[in-house]
């Protein structure tokens, strides 16, 4: 299998896992958002980008020696700009509903987490025939997600879903999800720009398939303080911290656990595959996968029962002009 197959496979694996890790949300009823994600946040970015950094680099100080503080600090940065977007990503759910603000949001991380770097970086020329079809590819990322998110706005009105009039305004929830967005796309540029501190742990023994856990790991770790800030803000506010210590809720300590894998565990491989294809390649490819996963989870846990044929249809159309999307951009690689 050769580079790029391999990346996309990796790429496939990855959204499928990002775009259903919190299916097991569904089987926390006892617990508040806040809480459940406040666990996630324990596990995702904080036990688990530990102890696979530590594992596989064994000579972190001397990774970051050799790197500089410089990446490591932009990484860091990138990380905590991605955790103050998730709160964002509530606001702009409670503005506009779940469907227009995850579409909204991934597209524009799509556009900026990919741009900024084909723009940036000399090995890209924009106006090549090459860098034509990327940038087209990146469009039907964009076109695919508008065309999801209205099918997510027709079922939300179909099941009468969506936000309630009074906490409606469309103008305020669509700037919130611009500012999601843009949070969301510093996860990829976290990694674009902490690659000195990758290349430090190869040169310094690390395996390539890992090495890109010494940039993610001060982004993940940074990314996790808003996120928990935000839970122990949400437990006070509804009065929900006790909820953590309900009768037969230890199992969901495991159950965020799981969540933790699925969304950690997509992260690790995009990071693999981004190697493989590129990162403007890679992300708004990953960013397609995870809406396409996204849908399909909802409607195999029957979340689009009722809603009619019609935003079924439009969903479809959605799903289909994602994946010529990523057959697109398949075709490039750095």
């Amino acid at each position: 299998m050769n580079a790029t197959a391999a990346g996309l496979l990796l790429l496939v694996l990855a959204g499928a896992m990002n775009g259903s890790f919190t299916l097991p949300m569904k089987f926390t009823k006892k617990w508040a958002w806040e809480n459940t994600w406040l666990a996630w946040t324990i596990f995702a970015l904080g036990v688990f980008p530990i102890g696979l950094t530590l594992l596989t680099n064994p000579s972190l100080g001397a990774v970051y020696g050799k790197s500089g503080i410089t990446p490591v600090l932009i990484a860091a940065g990138c990380g905590a700009g991605w955790g103050i977007s998730q709160v964002f990503f509530g606001l702009a759910v409670d503005s506009v509903g779940i469907a227009l603000a995850f579409s909204v949001i991934l597209g524009t991380a799509a556009v900026v987490g990919a741009l900024i770097p084909f723009f940036t970086d000399a090995k890209y020329t924009p106006f090549s025939s090459q860098g034509l079809a990327i940038l087209g590819g990146v469009a039907l990322v964009v076109a695919g997600v508008l065309i999801c998110a209205k099918a997510g706005r027709a079922r939300e009105a179909a099941l009468g879903t969506g936000p309630k009039e009074g906490k409606r305004s469309v103008g305020r929830g669509l700037l919130f999800c611009l500012f999601s967005g843009l949070g969301s796309a510093l996860v990829g540029l976290g990694l674009q720009y902490g690659q000195p501190a990758a290349q430090a742990a190869q040169d310094l023994g690390a395996d390539p398939m890992f090495k890109n856990m010494a940039a993610f790991m001060p982004l993940m770790v940074a990314g996790g303080i808003p996120n928990a800030i935000y839970c122990i803000y949400l437990m006070k506010k509804n009065a929900t911290g006790a909820r953590l210590k309900t009768a037969g809720t230890g199992s969901y300590w495991f159950l965020a656990a799981l969540m933790g894998v699925g969304w950690f565990g997509s992260t690790v491989m995009y990071g693999i595959s981004a190697d493989k294809l590129g990162i403007v390649v890679a992300w708004p490819a990953f960013m397609s996968l995870i809406v396409i996963s996204a849908m399909i989870v909802g409607v195999a846990t029957r979340e689009w029962k009722g809603s009619g044929t019609r935003p079924i249809r439009i969903m479809y159309a959605g799903l289909a002009t994602l994946v010529v999307a990523i057959v697109v951009l398949s075709q490039f690689k750095s």
